[in-house]
């Protein structure tokens, strides 16, 4: 068994969430959030900033630590058990341009109905509801100051 672990973030600007869709070798794969594997010497929060602004060319700043998610999938030597740390993240703006060395083909931002029925991942479906209850909490407490419009 190899054990891996990646961070991610949930991306919301002006309550909507950054999605990517990916498509590998011209098969549907489906949109995802932006998440990667943890480098050498680099912190969980110092990851999931990375991978978002890699996968998603976005600006995001970490609000909180939203959880965990695990999963498991076969590699022709082994069997993965994945680890994912998930941070709700403030954008700073709707921009976002899909990093296409990874295979991902669009990116863009959705209200939250969209981006659950959007998502491939029953996990990832889950972590998104618990960010944007956080999100909704933040709001209505003021700690959530959106950019004017």
């Amino acid at each position: 068994m190899i054990e891996a672990v990646s961070c991610g973030g949930i991306v919301i600007f002006r309550a909507k969430i950054l999605l990517l869709y990916k498509n590998y070798k011209n098969r549907y794969e489906g949109w995802v959030l932006p998440k990667g594997t943890v480098e050498e010497g680099e912190s969980h929060e110092q990851t999931a900033l990375r991978e978002v602004k890699e996968e998603t060319g976005a600006d995001a700043t970490i609000m909180c630590y939203i959880g965990k998610s695990s999963y498991s999938f076969l590699v022709p030597e082994d069997t993965v058990e994945k680890e994912v740390h998930w941070y709700l993240m403030k954008g700073r703006s709707y921009y976002s341009k899909p990093q296409s060395s990874e295979y991902f083909r669009d990116s863009g931002y959705y209200k939250y109905h969209e981006a659950v029925h959007l998502l491939k991942f029953p996990n990832e479906r889950a972590m998104l509801e618990k960010a944007f209850d956080e999100y909704r909490r933040l709001s209505r407490s003021g700690q959530w100051d959106e950019p004017a419009r």
